[in-house]
């Protein structure tokens, strides 16, 4: 699968706007993240809330990078960068708060509030 069109553009992009904030020690790195359109990923019942997902370095969006807001991929962005510095209990923590008072969504939610 190859990387939405302009992936590399809008992942600079996102990551400038990551790297005015000091949440970790390291800035987000984004030289093996992947963008990928996936419409029929989020048919699947676990997938239809979200409009992106991020899975360690892949970004999965719903829409087309084109149509996708700059804050969701900002969003997921910041979930790549949680991952880089806690790649097991950042989605492990899903398990034990959900998803609705995740402190690590709140953090995604704030960094793009942050940064717009």
């Amino acid at each position: 699968m190859a990387d939405a069109p302009g992936a590399a553009a809008s992942l600079a992009a996102a990551k400038a706007r990551l790297d005015r904030l000091d949440l970790y020690p390291r800035r987000v790195r984004i030289d093996r993240v992947r963008v990928l359109e996936l419409p029929w990923l989020f048919r699947l019942p676990w997938f239809r809330r979200f409009d992106g997902y991020a899975a360690w370095p892949l970004i999965l969006l719903r829409q087309p990078l084109a149509r996708t807001p700059p804050d969701l991929l900002c969003h997921e962005l910041c979930h790549v960068w949680q991952m880089q510095h806690r790649p097991l209990r950042m989605p492990l923590s899903y398990l034990r708060t959900g998803y609705a008072r995740n402190p690590y969504e709140a953090e995604a939610r704030r960094a793009v509030e942050a940064t717009r």
